[in-house]
């Protein structure tokens, strides 16, 4: 047990039903049904590999997309295509989640065998919509469609879906209730990599943020310097841009749209009180790149035309920050600088990307879009750690705990399966 939680040392698995939750959500072109990635499928590999080889009788669940995300919203089939190739053995697939087919193949699994539902989201219960407006308690959840239906075929329930440890929902939070439980290698992993990372990095420690989904990341800022782990704060991405609004800073009408279009201009007053609090810790863009006639077009902050949209950091941005990182014992990153995806604004995310190849710190990223930086770079191999999660590594970051580590907690204390 770590952190008191149950490993998979605390398991006999052999000819039991283990349900367990993992994260293999990833991009998926809805037109061929083929997946663009398949970092998270991979790092699961070990947990499925060793609790079948030990004789568990193994029923995946998983999610694909959302609700909110629609375009990635899709049954998991493609995936357990992809699991049998990297497990080199087959991953049964079934077109349900709880009903009468699913469960039935649950019951006929044999030792070693390993089967993968379809997408948990299909059920309503485990949308984002349901989560976050009716928020259940955990012992609510476990008296659910999916818990109630699933939970009586199984003897343990593992949990290797860190990247989905932020989420509160009936998969992840309710078996806990009833069944013991025990964190996957993955879940494990990632658990003890982040909690070193806050508690001694070595300095000085720098955390890079940037992206397009910026609520976490300013909880974070405030926890990693509040708390003393971070050292130096560098900002992209719509993080800088929020910043340098709240500093009184013109960053150009359409970005200030853009910010309000997502829903993030109630985060200028936070920004305010972080600058007010750690200004000589905070760094923000000096200069940005947006796109004229298809080619990139750099402005230094206060010198933004009218009607020009900012999509990048710009080059001597990028160089202030490569020194702090190629300076730094400890770097962490979540997000991109800007629109890497672009060729003409993909500069700022490549040079910082680039100073994390060489960089004699210890380097750590975490999310998706930092990751699929990390493999167009070519820089996979150069960073220490990947952490399969984006938005529990940020909401983890912040010191709050996890609703997954609080549920698995209770689910370690239980011995035998409730009836």
């Amino acid at each position: 047990m770590r952190f008191g939680i149950n490993t998979l040392d605390d398991f006999d698995v052999k000819d039991k039903t283990v349900l367990c939750r993992v994260d293999i959500n990833q991009p998926v072109d809805r037109v061929t049904g083929t997946l663009k990635d398949t970092t998270r499928i991979e790092a699961c590999i070990p947990t499925l590999k060793e609790l079948s080889e030990k004789g568990a009788k193994l029923v995946l669940l998983a999610h694909q997309g959302s609700d909110i995300e629609y375009k990635n919203f899709y049954t998991t089939e493609p995936h357990a295509k992809a699991l049998s190739i990297f497990l080199g053995k087959e991953v049964k697939f079934i077109d349900d989640v709880c009903g009468p087919a699913a469960r039935e193949a649950i019951k006929a699994l044999n030792a070693g065998e390993i089967l993968l539902l379809d997408n948990v989201r299909f059920v309503s219960e485990e949308q984002t919509l349901f989560e976050t407006k009716l928020l259940l308690s955990h012992e609510e959840q476990a008296k659910t469609l999916l818990v109630r239906k699933l939970a009586p075929l199984g003897d343990i329930y593992v949990c290797d879906a860190f990247a989905a440890a932020h989420r509160d929902q009936p998969s992840l939070c309710g078996f806990e209730e009833l069944l013991p439980s025990a964190m996957g290698r993955l879940f494990e992993e990632e658990f003890c990599v982040i909690s070193g990372l806050m508690e001694k990095p070595e300095r000085p420690s720098v955390f890079v943020l940037g992206g397009a989904k910026i609520n976490d990341a300013f909880l974070m800022m405030s926890a990693v310097l509040g708390g003393g782990a971070a050292d130096k704060v560098l900002t992209g991405g719509l993080v800088g841009e929020v910043i340098l609004w709240a500093d009184g800073k013109d960053i150009g009408e359409p970005a200030r749209a853009f910010i309000k279009k997502e829903g993030y201009d109630n985060l200028v007053d936070t920004a305010k009180e972080l600058l007010a609090k750690y200004r000589d810790k905070i760094v923000s863009p000096s200069d940005f790149a947006a796109v004229k006639d298809g080619k990139r077009v750099e402005y230094e902050l206060g010198k933004i035309p009218a009607g020009v949209l900012i999509l990048d950091i710009g080059e001597m941005t990028a160089k202030k920050y490569q020194e702090a990182i190629r300076g730094a014992k400890t770097v962490f990153v979540n997000g991109p600088m800007g629109v890497f995806e672009e060729a003409a604004t993909e500069l700022g995310t490549r040079l910082v990307w680039d100073a994390l190849g060489d960089t004699q710190a210890y380097t750590v990223i975490g999310g998706g879009d930092s990751i699929t930086a990390t493999k167009k770079y070519g820089k996979t191999r150069d960073i220490d750690y990947i952490c399969t999660g984006g938005g529990a590594l940020i909401r983890f970051l912040t010191g709050e705990e996890l609703p997954v580590v609080k549920a698995l907690r209770h689910g370690s204390k239980l011995k035998e399966k409730v009836k």
